[in-house]
Formats: C-alpha cells, structure tokens, sequence
C-alpha cells in the first residue's frame, strides 16, 4: 500500500511538472529560435544544402582516376579452340579470366575545375537560401506573436468594458426603481451588455486562432496551454527613424540575403557557360588495363614426328596458369570533338541565356530592395503617426465618456447617447492598441533591412 502510495506522489509530481513546463509563457526571442529549430520548411532547406554537400563530392571524384575489375567463368561444350594449340576440337572446356581496367582524365577542357567551383558555389548559394528562410520564419513569428499580444490587450480592454457596463446596467436597475430614469434606458443598457457579451467572446476567439497560427509557426501541438509573455512597448529601441531611406538602403545592399543568393545565382550560372565551352575542346584521358586467364582442360600431347596425340596432361596449376597468360596494356586517348549534331553549342547557348536570366534577377533584386526599403520606411512612419494620433483621440475620448457620465447620472444624458460614448471610448482603446503593435512590427522590418537582428544571438 506505502508503495502504490509513493508511486502516486511522484506521478502526480510528474505531471504537475509536465503542465508547468507546457503552460509556460514564452518570449519573442524563445519564439523564434524554437522555430529556427523545429520549423519544416527550415528542415526542407537545410536537406538542400546537405545535397549540395554531396554534389561537391561529385566534382571532386571526377579528379580522381577510375578503377573497374571484371571477372568470369565459363564452360564450353563441343568444338572448341585449344588455347594452348589454336586447333579445333570437340571437348568441355572451362575457362576464368580476370581483368583490372584504369582510367584518368587528364584534360578535359577545364570541365572538372569548373564542376567543383560551381559546386562550391552551390554550397555558398545553400547556405544563404537556408538563412534567408531563417529570416523570413524570424519574421513571421515576429508578427504572430505581436497578433497574439494585440488580441490579449483587445480582450482585455472588452472584458473591462463589460465589466463597466454590468455596473452600470445594476446601478441603471436602482434608478429605474427608484424612478429617476425610466425603464426604457434600463433595456438599452441591457442589449449593451450583451453586445459587449458578444465581444468579449469574439475577441477571445480571435486570440485563441492567433495562439494556434503561432504555435504551428512553432510546431506545437499543443497549443491550447500555450502563450507568450506580455510588456512589449512601442519603442524605437534602435532610433532607426532616425536614418534616412537612402541611408537604409545602402546598408541593406551590403547584407541582405536575397541580394547575396542573387549574386551567387550569378556566379554559379557564369561557371555553367565555362562548362559547356569546354564540351568544345580536346579530351586526353590515360589507361592502363590488366587481364589473365585460366583453363581447366586436359593438355594434348603431340607426337613430334607425326603431329598426332599420343595422350594428355593434367593442366598446370591455377596461379601458374594466371601468371604464365596475364598481359598489360597501357596508353592515351586522345577525343576531338568535330561535329555532334550542334548539342554543345546548342549547350553553351542554353547556359548564356540563364546567365542573362541571372543578370537580370540580381538587377531586379536590387530594385525590389530599394523599394521594399522605401515602403517600409513610409509605413513606418504612418504607422507611427497613426499611433501618435490614436493616443490623442483616446485621451478625448476618455475626456468626453466622463463628461458624458456626468451628465447621465444627474440624468442630463439618455441611456442611448451614452451607450455610444462608451462604445466611442472602447473603439478609441483597441484602435491604439492596434496601431501599437502595427508600429512595432514595421519598425522591425524597418530594423532587420538595416542589418539589426530581430534577436540577439
């Protein structure tokens, strides 16, 4: 009993644990690097890269020389070639022969140098595709976690307002008792409270959906007792609106990715149109091959005199054999293209056209750069602007709810005028709310095309 007891206790200890562990409230930063660590598409590139990897260890085997052995029995049955006397004869045979063929290049049009530059370019162009989509996945975690921020402060700020009004409609139900106002504000009260009701449910939908977008952004499964740690301000941190646009941009172009993957595409579509020239040049290669024989047949005996067979000896024994017949051979080969249907011109005018395609990209990215920067900035700004301006209408509203509050309870105001001062007023704390994070959000974008990271490393 003392046992099962025991058992008990620390199962219960290990699941209260567990929901600890799981109910924990994560930060930006915990976000983001759970992501880069665990998101698929990220898992998808870095299997591009590992195959990249092994096309190097291609090009580099194309330097190194081929070695091929090759071996065989066989058994011949009726009339046959004496390999030892070259006449024709009715017996079984049986015969191994074994070999060993070597060959290397030893020039062939600067293809394998070109092979292995290109390789290792690709290498370079994976690990800049890798890190682009680890900015990109940063970015849209990033803007996740600030949904679900903003969908927590919007929630709140309707559950404080409801909580307004059911006070409201209880002090409003005293009054129409005591006749001071009459019961028909009383019903406009009511109906508010449950359009609050309806928004309140709304906005904690809103902020479970936004929860379930990030935790699968994140890979979690089990999102439900997920969530993130409040208190983001909106703050330039990193005064970036104090560069300008231009400013910007010339430090975005010294380190954007996609500008790097661009110029490496480039690069990499330089060394295909060296291959394919090279298709036009000599090839040399060196050889060196090695083969014996072995047979299993009866040796004639001949009478010298007559040249008839006087009888038989056994074979000799098998490496006797193998070393007595084995031959070599050895040389170079020299292939010269002259004509072979236009394929590798045809080829090198293939590879010239998708090095125009690169060109073009790498100038089109830098275009897109440039604007993209010059949005971000203007929207930026807007954004801030917008929330400068929903403070100030706030700070109204608040002004123009207490007035109107006033009024009501000395009876100066319908329940219908104040209803929609309430409604202005909460209307006016979810719109700076909302241009709060939208600030926040793009001063990050704005922060991560001048270099500065999302998170710290």
């Amino acid at each position: 009993m003392e046992k099962r007891s025991f058992f008990s206790l620390i199962m219960m200890l290990v699941c209260s644990i567990t929901i600890q562990a799981q109910s924990k409230n994560w930060t930006l930063e915990e976000c983001i690097k759970y992501a880069i660590q665990n998101n698929i598409s990220i898992k998808q590139t870095e299997l591009d890269s590992k195959a990249a990897a092994i096309d190097k260890k291609d090009a580099k085997g194309n330097f190194l020389p081929s070695l091929n052995a090759n071996a065989s029995h066989s058994w011949n049955i009726g009339l046959n070639q004496d390999i030892t006397t070259g006449l024709l004869r009715n017996q079984t045979t049986q015969f191994t022969s074994a070999g060993a063929n070597v060959g290397i290049d030893i020039y062939k049009g600067l293809q394998n140098q070109n092979t292995l530059r290109k390789a290792n370019l690709s290498i370079v162009a994976g690990k800049y595709q890798l890190l682009k989509m680890q900015e990109d996945v940063a970015l849209n975690v990033a803007n996740a976690f600030l949904q679900v921020l903003f969908n927590k402060e919007n929630l709140k700020v309707q559950k404080e307002q409801l909580a307004i009004n059911e006070k409201q409609y209880s002090r409003s139900e005293e009054l129409v008792n005591a006749g001071s106002i009459p019961r028909g504000d009383l019903l406009d009260i009511k109906a508010t409270v449950a359009s609050n009701n309806q928004n309140v449910i709304a906005a904690d939908n809103a902020l479970l959906i936004s929860k379930l977008s990030l935790a699968q952004l994140l890979q979690l499964k089990d999102f439900e007792n997920f969530d993130v740690i409040e208190g983001t301000s909106a703050k330039d941190e990193n005064n970036i609106m104090t560069e300008t646009p231009t400013a910007i941009y010339e430090k975005a172009k010294e380190g954007r990715t996609e500008l790097k993957i661009a110029k490496t595409n480039l690069e990499i579509a330089e060394k295909n149109v060296a291959i394919a020239k090279g298709a036009f040049q000599p090839t040399l290669q060196g050889f060196y091959s090695f083969n014996s024989r072995v047979s299993y047949a009866d040796v004639p005996q001949y009478d010298p005199t007559t040249g008839t067979i006087i009888g038989t000896q056994s074979p000799d024994p098998f490496w006797t054999q193998f070393s007595d017949n084995k031959g070599q051979s050895f040389g170079a080969q020299l292939s010269i293209p002259i004509f072979n249907g236009f394929s590798v011109r045809n080829n090198v005018e293939r590879s010239k056209v998708s090095l125009e395609k690169s060109k073009i990209a790498l100038e089109q990215q830098d275009l897109d750069l440039q604007r993209n920067v010059y949005t971000a900035f203007t929207d930026a700004k807007g954004a801030l602007n917008a929330h400068e301006s929903s403070i100030v209408a706030l700070e109204s509203r608040q002004e123009a709810y207490n007035y109107a509050k006033e009024k009501y309870a000395v009876g100066l105001m319908n329940s219908f005028d104040f209803n929609q001062s309430q409604t202005l007023l909460t209307n006016a704390q979810s719109e700076v709310i909302r241009t709060k994070y939208d600030y926040i959000f793009k001063i990050k974008i704005l922060e991560f095309y001048f270099g500065i990271p999302i998170i710290k490393n």
